[in-house]
């Protein structure tokens, strides 16, 4: 497993697509993966430090998780299958719940734990940006250019 690092949320055009862009923490590699727009929006909200006047559903699992006596203490992302990319909410005692990643992200960001990509996931979707040179905002446009969700298919290989 390597630690990962929210880098942020970009929106793939010309489908408006949220992409959620994830960095290793002690490497190269970065790993996008296409959410959906209710949790890119809460990732940003708690990327700028904007609360909510009422609850979104992320601050919601956050109370409940403390509220209840629990500590969320890491989330990995597991697996890629067929495009889809899996992730664990690891509680104490090694209790893991399985949920999506936007939705691990965004809980993660909220309560203050690591974000972890299971070596596998690094390998079959993880990017090596060129030019590290360039800031972060520009690789990852020039990299949207070249790329669609059809390029972290499984294939039967």
């Amino acid at each position: 497993m390597s630690e990962m690092r929210v880098i942020g949320i970009r929106v793939e055009q010309p489908q408006n697509q949220p992409v959620l862009l994830l960095r290793e923490a002690g490497g190269e590699r970065y790993l996008p993966i296409w959410i959906g727009q209710a949790e890119a929006t809460a990732i940003v909200l708690e990327q700028e430090g904007v609360t909510p006047v009422r609850p979104l559903t992320h601050d919601l699992i956050k109370i409940l998780i403390a509220d209840l006596g629990h500590t969320l203490e890491e989330v990995h992302i597991v697996d890629l299958k067929e495009g889809t990319f899996y992730a664990d909410l690891v509680f104490e005692n090694e209790v893991r719940i399985s949920a999506r990643p936007s939705d691990s992200v965004a809980i993660a960001l909220r309560v203050g734990c690591p974000i972890y990509a299971a070596e596998s996931v690094l390998e079959e979707a993880g990017l090596v940006m060129p030019d590290e040179r360039e800031d972060e905002v520009e690789k990852f446009k020039e990299f949207l250019e070249s790329v669609s969700p059809d390029d972290f298919k499984a294939t039967d290989s």
